[in-house]
């Protein structure tokens, strides 16, 4: 399976004036489109790897040959990024999340508006190129999280799900805004498509109880423990038990045969 440049979901003039033609079209047409070919290419050492998608070599990178490993880290996670990129944008975006997402960010933020100053502040502050992120920390506490990644490093790669990505290399703003980054930022909320990153929230609600029903409830290991100890000490004291008695039953049988060879004896 060749992995193949996605179209975008909407005109490449549809997010003017908050990111301008140009700039989505050399986004697009030239950086993402390249990472797609360097994939491919890196893949062509590993035939066996051609059918996984590059979220799963992005979650399995271990299981990528060492000689192509840091390729496919770089180009899946440009592709993988790129394309979650398009789709948190749109037209129509803006306005604020609803719903569970917007009570989870009020519980792990403070509110929606310290939500955006962090996350402007991540972006600005990532020293060179890379990504600002709200992810959802899979690793036990369900807890929204601001990261910032340099070069296309993906958060699934480390054990978190991606809900909102913001690209801060500067072939993803330059033209328009030159090196004034945390302008960037401030605008691009303007064109944030909500819808999509509530869907991605619920898609990973929706995986929690199926992940967590995989794991056995430790009460009925310890149980099984228990019964298998006092079983085993159950099955201990009766052997024992059975020699005692073997023991005495030899003894008894010796006596016996003692006592009458003292009589044979007597009487010769």
């Amino acid at each position: 399976m060749k992995h193949v440049l996605p179209d975008l979901p909407y005109a490449v003039d549809a997010l003017e004036p908050h990111i301008d033609q140009r700039t989505m079209k050399l986004h697009h047409d030239m950086h993402h489109a390249s990472y797609v070919k360097a994939l491919n290419k890196a893949l062509e050492e590993a035939p066996e790897l051609q059918s996984q998608t590059a979220e799963w070599l992005l979650m399995n990178l271990n299981e990528v040959p060492e000689a192509i490993r840091t390729a496919v880290r770089n180009n899946a996670g440009g592709h993988v990024n790129h394309g979650m990129f398009w789709r948190s944008m749109d037209a129509s975006g803006g306005g604020f999340p609803s719903g569970p997402l917007l009570a989870a960010i009020d519980r792990d933020f403070s509110g929606y508006e310290n939500f955006k100053a962090e996350f402007e502040k991540a972006g600005t502050k990532l020293f060179g190129s890379g990504w600002a992120w709200l992810v959802v920390d899979k690793r036990g506490n369900d807890k929204l999280q601001i990261l910032a990644t340099s070069g296309h490093d993906n958060p699934l790669s480390s054990g978190y799900h991606p809900l909102l990505l913001n690209d801060v290399w500067e072939h993803a703003y330059y033209l328009k805004h030159e090196n004034r980054r945390p302008e960037y930022l401030k605008n691009w909320w303007a064109i944030t498509n909500w819808p999509e990153v509530e869907q991605r929230y619920q898609q990973f609600q929706q995986q929690e109880p199926a992940q967590s029903s995989k794991t056995p409830p430790p009460k009925i290991d310890a149980d099984l423990k228990q019964a298998l100890h006092e079983t085993a000490q159950e099955q201990i004291h009766e052997v024992m038990t059975k020699r005692e008695a073997s023991k005495l039953v030899v003894k008894e049988k010796s006596v016996t045969s003692g006592k009458s060879h003292s009589v044979n004896g007597k009487s010769g």
